[in-house]
C-alpha cells in the first residue's frame, strides 16, 4: 500500500495529507476530496440559514438568538469561539430590532420597565465586552454552557405564567437595574443578548406575564448589542459583516415568530427550547472538554489539510 501511495505522488497527482485532526474531521475531509459534488454550503447561505434559526428563536421567546448562533458559528462556520461571541452579538441588533416590532404592534413591550432595565444592560454590555478579550477561551466556553444548562433548567420548571406587575418602586427600580447589569454582562461576554436572564428574572421577579416579557427583553437588547458591538469592533472581537449579513437574515423569521408567541402553548415551547439548550449545552461542554490542554484526544481546531505531495512536519 505504501508503494503505491509513492506511486500517487511521484505521478504528479495531488493528494491529501492531513494535518493532527478528528477522525471525523479526516473522514469529512476526505469525502469532499473524493466526491467533489458533497460540497459544504457556501458561507453567505450558511450564514443566512444560522441568520433564520436564530430569528425564528428570538422571536419565539424573547432571546437575543445568541443562544444558537455561538454553537453554530463556532461548528458550521468555523468561527474561533471568542470571535463567535462577538460576531452573535453583531447580529443579535437587527434580530432584535424586527422581534420587538412585532411585540410592539401586539401591544405587548412594557416600555417603563424596559427603560429601567436599560440603566443596568448598557454599562453591563460594556463591562462585558471588555471583559470579552482578557477571559481565556475555555472559561468562555464552559461559561457560555453554564448560561445554556442554567435556560434549559429554568425553562423545564415551566412556572406558571404572572399576571401583571405592581406599580414600579425606589426598590423594584433598583432589582430591574441589576437585572440589566446582569443581562448586559450576558450580551457582553456570553454573546446572548441578556434574553435568557431577562425573560425567567421579568416573569419571576417582577410579575409580567410571559409574552410581555419576551418583548420588552428584545426592548433592552436592541441598546445592549449596540454598547456591546462597538466595544467588541474595537477589541477586534467581532466580524461586523457576517454579523450583519446574519442578522439580516434572521429578521423576516423573528418578526414572524411573535406573531405565533403571543398564542404559543408556553409548557410546549419551554420544553422544546429546553430540550435544545441541554444538546448544545452537552455538546459544546463535551467537545472544549475533549480538546482541553493535556487530553489524549485529537484537537479540532486545527490547520486545514496540506493538497500536496508533501507529509506535513
Amino acid at each position: 500500500m505504501q508503494e503505491a501511495a509513492n506511486k500517487l505522488v511521484n505521478s504528479g497527482l495531488r493528494v491529501p495529507v492531513f494535518r493532527r485532526s478528528t477522525l471525523l474531521d479526516q473522514t469529512r475531509r476526505y469525502t469532499t476530496f473524493a466526491m467533489p459534488s458533497s460540497r459544504p454550503l457556501p458561507r453567505p447561505v450558511a450564514a443566512g440559514a444560522v441568520g433564520a434559526v436564530a430569528g425564528a428563536i428570538s422571536g419565539l421567546f424573547g432571546v437575543g438568538g445568541g443562544i444558537v448562533m455561538v454553537p453554530l458559528l463556532v461548528l458550521a462556520l468555523g468561527v474561533p469561539q471568542r470571535r463567535a461571541h462577538g460576531t452573535s452579538v453583531t447580529a443579535t441588533l437587527p434580530i432584535a430590532l424586527a422581534g420587538v416590532s412585532g411585540f410592539w404592534l401586539e401591544g405587548r413591550v412594557d416600555w417603563p420597565v424596559a427603560f429601567v432595565v436599560v440603566l443596568g444592560a448598557v454599562p453591563g454590555a460594556v463591562i462585558g465586552a471588555q471583559l470579552l478579550a482578557k477571559v481565556p477561551t475555555t472559561l468562555l466556553t464552559y461559561g457560555f454552557v453554564a448560561t445554556l444548562a442554567v435556560s434549559a433548567l429554568r425553562l423545564a420548571l415551566a412556572q406558571p405564567d404572572a399576571v401583571g406587575r405592581p406599580d414600579l418602586t425606589f426598590a423594584g427600580a433598583a432589582l430591574l437595574v441589576l437585572v440589566g447589569v446582569a443581562a448586559g454582562l450576558a450580551a457582553g461576554l456570553l454573546g446572548v443578548g441578556g434574553g435568557i436572564v431577562m425573560v425567567p428574572a421579568l416573569v419571576l421577579f417582577v410579575g409580567l406575564p410571559a409574552a410581555v416579557a419576551k418583548g420588552t427583553s428584545l426592548a433592552v437588547i436592541v441598546p445592549t448589542s449596540v454598547a456591546a458591538t462597538l466595544r467588541n469592533r474595537a477589541n477586534g472581537n467581532s466580524d461586523t459583516r457576517l454579523g450583519a449579513l446574519i442578522g439580516v437574515a434572521g429578521m423576516v423569521s423573528a418578526y414572524v415568530a411573535t406573531t405565533v408567541a403571543v398564542t404559543l402553548d408556553e409548557r410546549a415551547a419551554r420544553f422544546l427550547l429546553a430540550s435544545l439548550l441541554a444538546l448544545v449545552a452537552a455538546h459544546l461542554a463535551f467537545r472544549t472538554w475533549r480538546t482541553r490542554p493535556g487530553s489524549d484526544s485529537l484537537s479540532t481546531d486545527v490547520a486545514d489539510p496540506i493538497v500536496s505531495g508533501e507529509e506535513c512536519p
